[in-house]
């Protein structure tokens, strides 16, 4: 018989699979390397996404056989909680809960100092073209 701990690190090491199977969409939430750690029944890592900085913490729903998606904020308080989800479709809901928001695309130029592609096509007169 599988011991929990064997069996907790080797579910936190499929959700970290299903995770990096998307690995820039991973990386767009500062997922922390050093915090990601096994937990019981998932697994637990701190992220600086545009929406959630703090931990989010997946774990499976073994009666359901669906993860559990809980965020945490820096002061352990949980904020969230997304309950139900399919493991195809655990990426979209963290990216959700943790990165996307309004305007992402202007909010993602102003961070990373980009030019966007109405800045690129604007006239001398400072109209943009179509």
């Amino acid at each position: 018989m599988i011991d929990n701990e064997d069996y907790n690190l080797r579910l936190a090491r499929y959700i970290w699979a299903i995770l990096t199977s998307y690995p820039i969409i991973l990386m767009s939430w500062g997922v922390d390397p050093k915090t990601v750690k096994a937990i019981e029944l998932g697994l637990e890592f701190h992220v600086q996404g545009f929406k959630h900085r703090g931990l989010v913490r997946v774990t499976l729903n073994e009666g359901l056989d669906l993860f559990e998606v809980s965020l945490i904020d820096e002061n352990d308080k949980i904020v969230n909680t997304i309950e139900s989800v399919f493991c195809d479709n655990l990426v979209a809901v963290i990216d959700d809960a943790v990165e996307k928001c309004e305007n992402y695309q202007e909010r993602i130029s102003q961070e990373y100092q980009l030019i966007t592609k109405n800045e690129l096509c604007e006239s001398d007169t400072g109209q943009p073209t179509h």
